[in-house]
């Protein structure tokens, strides 16, 4: 039986898992050069000053096999913290072994010590990881639809913010 770790991401650990998310940009059948982030990116917005993001790795027999990098949301509703799973992703030598399933239970831990109410996360229509997720309790929202402001329309609508 391998032995499995999961545990938070360090300094250290940024090439892997900006090697992962490049695997995962594959995976998604996106071109390797959509991912634009760097290992100095990762490093400034996971272990900086002020960390946006946090991540949390899987290893099996010492070898980093997987992550989940998450960031907090918030719910005026609930009028409490949630958090938001941005990229989870097990390489497929280690699918099986339940590594997607510790990382998201590690995550529900941390969700509980810190009293957030919620773990959302998004998944594409075709990713049969999608009954994965329904297995573990995530329910797919069918009224939300995702929307997205890039990079020229922020600029564009930015400048109607200037006086």
């Amino acid at each position: 039986m391998p032995s499995v770790v999961i545990r938070p991401a360090r300094p250290l650990d940024a090439a892997e898992i900006l090697a992962m998310i490049v695997e995962l940009a594959v995976f998604e059948n996106e071109p390797p050069s959509r991912v634009k982030m760097t290992e100095a990116d990762l490093r400034r917005d996971a272990f900086g000053e002020r960390p946006i993001i946090e991540a949390l790795i899987a290893e099996v027999d010492g070898r980093i096999e997987g992550f989940a990098i998450f960031l907090p949301s918030y719910s005026t509703w609930e009028g409490r913290a949630g958090v938001y799973i941005e990229d989870l992703y097990v390489r497929e030598r280690a699918r099986g072994l339940r590594l997607g399933r510790r990382l998201v239970a590690a995550l529900a831990a941390l969700a509980v010590e810190r009293d957030w109410r919620r773990i959302d996360l998004r998944v594409l229509d075709w990713n049969p990881a999608r009954g994965f997720y329904e297995r573990l309790g995530f329910q797919h929202i069918h009224v939300w639809e995702p929307y997205r402001l890039t990079e020229d329309a922020i600029r564009a609508l930015a400048l109607e913010a200037k006086p």
